[in-house]
Protein backbone atom coordinates (compact mmCIF):
# COMPACT_ATOMS: atom_id res chain seq x y z
CA UNK A 1 0.00 0.00 0.00
CA UNK A 2 1.23 3.46 -0.91
CA UNK A 3 0.85 5.50 2.29
CA UNK A 4 0.59 8.73 0.32
CA UNK A 5 -2.78 7.44 -0.93
CA UNK A 6 -4.05 7.89 2.62
CA UNK A 7 -3.76 11.63 2.15
CA UNK A 8 -6.22 11.39 -0.74
CA UNK A 9 -8.48 9.08 1.26
CA UNK A 10 -8.62 11.54 4.16
CA UNK A 11 -9.33 14.46 1.85
CA UNK A 12 -12.38 12.68 0.39
CA UNK A 13 -13.44 11.57 3.89
CA UNK A 14 -13.34 15.14 5.24
CA UNK A 15 -14.82 16.93 2.23
CA UNK A 16 -17.39 14.29 1.26
CA UNK A 17 -16.82 14.76 -2.46
CA UNK A 18 -14.02 13.83 -4.85
CA UNK A 19 -14.28 17.21 -6.60
CA UNK A 20 -13.86 19.11 -3.34
CA UNK A 21 -10.98 16.88 -2.30
CA UNK A 22 -9.28 17.59 -5.62
CA UNK A 23 -9.53 21.35 -5.04
CA UNK A 24 -8.15 20.96 -1.52
CA UNK A 25 -5.24 18.83 -2.72
CA UNK A 26 -4.51 20.96 -5.79
CA UNK A 27 -4.97 18.11 -8.28
CA UNK A 28 -7.68 17.06 -10.71
CA UNK A 29 -10.58 14.78 -9.78
CA UNK A 30 -9.23 11.97 -11.97
CA UNK A 31 -6.07 11.81 -9.87
CA UNK A 32 -8.07 11.58 -6.66
CA UNK A 33 -10.26 8.83 -8.10
CA UNK A 34 -7.22 6.89 -9.29
CA UNK A 35 -5.55 7.12 -5.88
CA UNK A 36 -8.69 5.94 -4.08
CA UNK A 37 -9.10 3.00 -6.48
CA UNK A 38 -5.45 2.04 -5.94
CA UNK A 39 -5.93 2.12 -2.18
CA UNK A 40 -9.08 0.00 -2.45
CA UNK A 41 -7.25 -2.54 -4.60
CA UNK A 42 -4.38 -2.73 -2.12
CA UNK A 43 -6.78 -3.31 0.78
CA UNK A 44 -9.21 -5.52 -1.12
CA UNK A 45 -12.19 -3.48 0.06
CA UNK A 46 -14.47 -0.75 -1.23
CA UNK A 47 -14.02 2.36 0.92
CA UNK A 48 -16.70 4.69 -0.45
CA UNK A 49 -20.25 4.44 -1.74
CA UNK A 50 -21.33 6.87 -4.43
CA UNK A 51 -24.53 8.70 -3.49
CA UNK A 52 -26.35 11.70 -4.92
CA UNK A 53 -24.59 14.13 -2.60
CA UNK A 54 -21.10 12.63 -2.89
CA UNK A 55 -18.95 9.90 -1.39
CA UNK A 56 -20.01 8.10 1.81
CA UNK A 57 -17.76 5.76 3.77
CA UNK A 58 -18.49 2.05 3.78
CA UNK A 59 -18.07 0.02 6.97
CA UNK A 60 -14.47 -0.73 5.98
CA UNK A 61 -14.01 2.93 5.13
CA UNK A 62 -15.18 3.90 8.62
CA UNK A 63 -12.63 1.54 10.17
CA UNK A 64 -9.82 2.85 8.01
CA UNK A 65 -10.85 6.48 8.66
CA UNK A 66 -10.50 5.96 12.42
CA UNK A 67 -6.94 4.68 11.95
CA UNK A 68 -6.06 7.32 9.38
CA UNK A 69 -7.41 10.12 11.57
CA UNK A 70 -5.27 8.86 14.43
CA UNK A 71 -2.23 9.04 12.16
CA UNK A 72 -3.19 12.52 10.95
CA UNK A 73 -3.78 13.60 14.53
CA UNK A 74 -0.28 12.49 15.51
CA UNK A 75 1.21 14.33 12.55
CA UNK A 76 -0.83 17.45 13.36
CA UNK A 77 0.38 17.37 16.94
CA UNK A 78 3.96 17.31 15.73
CA UNK A 79 3.21 20.22 13.40
CA UNK A 80 1.57 22.16 16.21
CA UNK A 81 4.55 21.58 18.49
CA UNK A 82 6.77 22.89 15.71
CA UNK A 83 4.91 26.22 15.92
CA UNK A 84 3.61 25.98 12.34
CA UNK A 85 0.14 27.47 11.73
CA UNK A 86 -2.86 25.15 11.58
CA UNK A 87 -4.05 24.33 8.09
CA UNK A 88 -6.63 22.16 6.37
CA UNK A 89 -10.42 22.15 6.22
CA UNK A 90 -12.99 22.16 9.02
CA UNK A 91 -16.53 21.25 7.96
CA UNK A 92 -19.30 22.55 10.20
CA UNK A 93 -22.96 21.56 9.95
CA UNK A 94 -25.49 23.95 11.51
CA UNK A 95 -29.16 24.73 11.24
CA UNK A 96 -29.97 27.30 8.58
CA UNK A 97 -30.88 30.01 11.07
CA UNK A 98 -27.94 29.61 13.46
CA UNK A 99 -25.46 29.11 10.65
CA UNK A 100 -26.68 32.15 8.70
CA UNK A 101 -27.46 34.61 11.46
CA UNK A 102 -24.96 33.75 14.20
CA UNK A 103 -21.99 31.74 12.90
CA UNK A 104 -21.51 33.32 9.47
CA UNK A 105 -21.25 36.97 10.63
CA UNK A 106 -18.53 35.99 13.11
CA UNK A 107 -16.46 33.68 10.91
CA UNK A 108 -14.21 36.51 9.78
CA UNK A 109 -12.70 36.65 13.25
CA UNK A 110 -11.91 32.94 13.17
CA UNK A 111 -10.41 33.22 9.69
CA UNK A 112 -8.19 36.10 10.78
CA UNK A 113 -6.89 34.04 13.71
CA UNK A 114 -6.30 30.92 11.56
CA UNK A 115 -5.57 32.17 8.01
CA UNK A 116 -4.51 28.74 6.73
CA UNK A 117 -7.66 26.98 7.90
CA UNK A 118 -10.59 26.71 5.49
CA UNK A 119 -14.13 26.45 6.89
CA UNK A 120 -16.99 24.71 5.08
CA UNK A 121 -20.18 26.00 6.72
CA UNK A 122 -23.13 23.79 5.75
CA UNK A 123 -26.16 25.78 6.92
CA UNK A 124 -29.46 24.29 5.82
CA UNK A 125 -32.50 22.36 7.01
CA UNK A 126 -31.31 19.15 8.65
CA UNK A 127 -27.83 18.21 9.75
CA UNK A 128 -24.89 16.27 8.40
CA UNK A 129 -23.82 13.31 10.50
CA UNK A 130 -20.47 13.36 12.34
CA UNK A 131 -20.92 9.61 13.01
CA UNK A 132 -20.80 8.93 9.26
CA UNK A 133 -17.94 11.44 8.78
CA UNK A 134 -20.17 13.76 6.74
CA UNK A 135 -18.99 16.67 8.90
CA UNK A 136 -16.33 17.39 11.49
CA UNK A 137 -18.63 19.35 13.77
CA UNK A 138 -22.42 19.34 13.99
CA UNK A 139 -24.42 21.97 15.87
CA UNK A 140 -27.66 20.16 16.64
CA UNK A 141 -30.88 20.79 18.57
CA UNK A 142 -30.74 17.75 20.86
CA UNK A 143 -27.92 15.80 22.46
CA UNK A 144 -27.03 12.77 20.32
CA UNK A 145 -27.58 9.46 22.11
CA UNK A 146 -25.89 7.07 19.68
CA UNK A 147 -22.67 6.77 17.78
CA UNK A 148 -18.96 7.30 18.56
CA UNK A 149 -19.56 10.96 19.38
CA UNK A 150 -18.45 13.49 21.94
CA UNK A 151 -21.16 16.05 22.66
CA UNK A 152 -21.55 19.09 24.86
CA UNK A 153 -24.14 21.81 25.32
CA UNK A 154 -23.06 24.84 23.34
CA UNK A 155 -25.68 27.31 24.55
CA UNK A 156 -29.32 27.89 25.35
CA UNK A 157 -31.24 30.29 23.13
CA UNK A 158 -34.64 31.93 23.25
CA UNK A 159 -37.43 32.30 20.69
CA UNK A 160 -40.26 34.81 20.67
CA UNK A 161 -43.17 35.91 18.52
CA UNK A 162 -42.33 38.57 15.92
CA UNK A 163 -44.20 40.60 13.35
CA UNK A 164 -43.40 43.67 11.28
CA UNK A 165 -43.94 47.09 12.81
CA UNK A 166 -46.52 47.92 10.17
CA UNK A 167 -48.43 44.70 10.83
CA UNK A 168 -48.59 45.27 14.60
CA UNK A 169 -49.68 48.88 14.16
CA UNK A 170 -52.52 47.79 11.89
CA UNK A 171 -53.58 44.73 13.89
CA UNK A 172 -52.57 44.86 17.57
CA UNK A 173 -52.37 41.49 19.37
CA UNK A 174 -53.44 41.61 23.01
CA UNK A 175 -53.39 37.93 24.08
CA UNK A 176 -52.39 34.41 23.10
CA UNK A 177 -56.05 33.66 22.35
CA UNK A 178 -56.05 36.54 19.87
CA UNK A 179 -53.29 34.82 17.90
CA UNK A 180 -55.91 32.41 16.54
CA UNK A 181 -57.33 35.20 14.39
CA UNK A 182 -53.98 36.16 12.82
CA UNK A 183 -52.09 34.51 9.97
CA UNK A 184 -49.29 32.56 11.59
CA UNK A 185 -46.01 31.63 9.92
CA UNK A 186 -44.26 28.35 10.68
CA UNK A 187 -42.81 25.08 9.49
CA UNK A 188 -44.37 22.51 7.17
CA UNK A 189 -45.22 19.56 9.45
CA UNK A 190 -44.07 16.97 6.90
CA UNK A 191 -40.67 18.67 6.69
CA UNK A 192 -40.13 19.24 10.39
CA UNK A 193 -36.67 17.71 10.72
CA UNK A 194 -36.53 17.98 14.54
CA UNK A 195 -39.33 17.86 17.15
CA UNK A 196 -37.72 20.82 18.92
CA UNK A 197 -38.99 23.01 16.06
CA UNK A 198 -42.66 22.43 16.90
CA UNK A 199 -43.18 25.79 18.61
CA UNK A 200 -46.79 26.84 18.03
CA UNK A 201 -48.34 23.88 19.84
CA UNK A 202 -46.27 24.79 22.86
CA UNK A 203 -47.82 28.26 22.85
CA UNK A 204 -51.40 27.11 22.18
CA UNK A 205 -52.43 23.63 20.96
CA UNK A 206 -55.07 25.23 18.73
CA UNK A 207 -52.56 27.28 16.76
CA UNK A 208 -51.42 26.16 13.32
CA UNK A 209 -49.47 28.06 10.66
CA UNK A 210 -51.26 29.40 7.62
CA UNK A 211 -48.04 30.31 5.81
CA UNK A 212 -45.51 27.50 5.95
CA UNK A 213 -41.94 26.93 4.87
CA UNK A 214 -39.15 24.47 5.64
CA UNK A 215 -36.77 27.45 5.71
CA UNK A 216 -36.44 29.68 8.78
CA UNK A 217 -35.01 32.39 6.52
CA UNK A 218 -38.14 32.27 4.37
CA UNK A 219 -40.28 32.49 7.51
CA UNK A 220 -38.29 35.53 8.59
CA UNK A 221 -38.78 37.20 5.23
CA UNK A 222 -42.53 36.58 5.35
CA UNK A 223 -42.78 38.12 8.81
CA UNK A 224 -40.61 41.10 7.83
CA UNK A 225 -42.82 41.71 4.79
CA UNK A 226 -45.92 41.95 7.02
CA UNK A 227 -47.48 38.61 6.10
CA UNK A 228 -48.19 37.57 9.69
CA UNK A 229 -46.71 36.48 13.00
CA UNK A 230 -43.76 34.08 13.29
CA UNK A 231 -41.84 32.33 16.06
CA UNK A 232 -38.20 33.25 15.50
CA UNK A 233 -35.00 32.84 17.49
CA UNK A 234 -34.11 36.11 19.19
CA UNK A 235 -30.77 36.16 17.38
CA UNK A 236 -32.82 36.56 14.18
CA UNK A 237 -35.84 38.58 15.29
CA UNK A 238 -33.97 41.12 17.41
CA UNK A 239 -31.41 41.65 14.64
CA UNK A 240 -34.00 42.91 12.14
CA UNK A 241 -35.10 46.50 12.94
CA UNK A 242 -38.26 45.96 10.87
CA UNK A 243 -39.52 43.36 13.35
CA UNK A 244 -40.97 43.84 16.82
CA UNK A 245 -41.73 41.37 19.55
CA UNK A 246 -45.34 40.29 20.05
CA UNK A 247 -46.67 39.24 23.47
CA UNK A 248 -43.72 39.56 25.86
CA UNK A 249 -45.08 36.73 28.03
CA UNK A 250 -44.39 34.22 25.25
CA UNK A 251 -40.81 32.97 25.49
CA UNK A 252 -39.56 29.56 24.35
CA UNK A 253 -36.15 28.17 25.27
CA UNK A 254 -34.15 25.61 23.32
CA UNK A 255 -30.51 24.48 23.27
CA UNK A 256 -27.77 23.98 20.72
CA UNK A 257 -25.42 21.01 21.18
CA UNK A 258 -21.98 20.45 19.69
CA UNK A 259 -21.34 16.94 18.39
CA UNK A 260 -18.09 15.63 16.93
CA UNK A 261 -16.71 12.20 16.17
CA UNK A 262 -14.43 11.26 19.05
CA UNK A 263 -11.49 10.74 16.69
CA UNK A 264 -11.98 14.03 14.86
CA UNK A 265 -12.31 16.07 18.05
CA UNK A 266 -8.67 15.40 18.88
CA UNK A 267 -7.48 17.10 15.68
CA UNK A 268 -6.00 20.54 16.44
CA UNK A 269 -8.03 22.25 13.72
CA UNK A 270 -11.27 20.82 15.14
CA UNK A 271 -10.34 21.82 18.67
CA UNK A 272 -9.52 25.32 17.44
CA UNK A 273 -12.95 25.78 15.88
CA UNK A 274 -14.80 24.30 18.85
CA UNK A 275 -12.95 26.56 21.28
CA UNK A 276 -13.64 29.59 19.10
CA UNK A 277 -17.36 28.80 18.75
CA UNK A 278 -17.79 28.20 22.48
CA UNK A 279 -16.11 31.54 23.12
CA UNK A 280 -18.36 33.30 20.60
CA UNK A 281 -21.51 31.80 22.15
CA UNK A 282 -20.36 32.79 25.62
CA UNK A 283 -19.49 36.34 24.58
CA UNK A 284 -22.85 36.86 22.87
CA UNK A 285 -25.01 34.99 25.36
CA UNK A 286 -27.37 37.98 25.70
CA UNK A 287 -27.96 37.97 21.94
CA UNK A 288 -28.84 34.28 21.99
CA UNK A 289 -31.14 34.60 24.97
CA UNK A 290 -32.77 37.80 23.78
CA UNK A 291 -31.85 39.75 26.92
Amino acid sequence: MNWDDMRFFLAVTHTGQIARAAVQLGVDATTVTRRIRRLEQALGHTLFEQRRDGQHLTEMGERLAAKADALERAMSDVTEQGAHPLEGVVRVSASEGFGTWFVAPRLGGFSAAYPRLNVDLVANSGFLSPSRRETDIAIVLARPRKGPLVSRRLTDYALRLYASRAYVEGAPIASKAALRTHPLIGYIPDFLYAPELDYLEEIDPQLSPRLRSSSINAQHRMAAAGAGVAVLPCFIGDTDPNLVRVLDEVRITRSFWLATHRDVLALPRTRAFVDWLVGAATADRDVLLGL
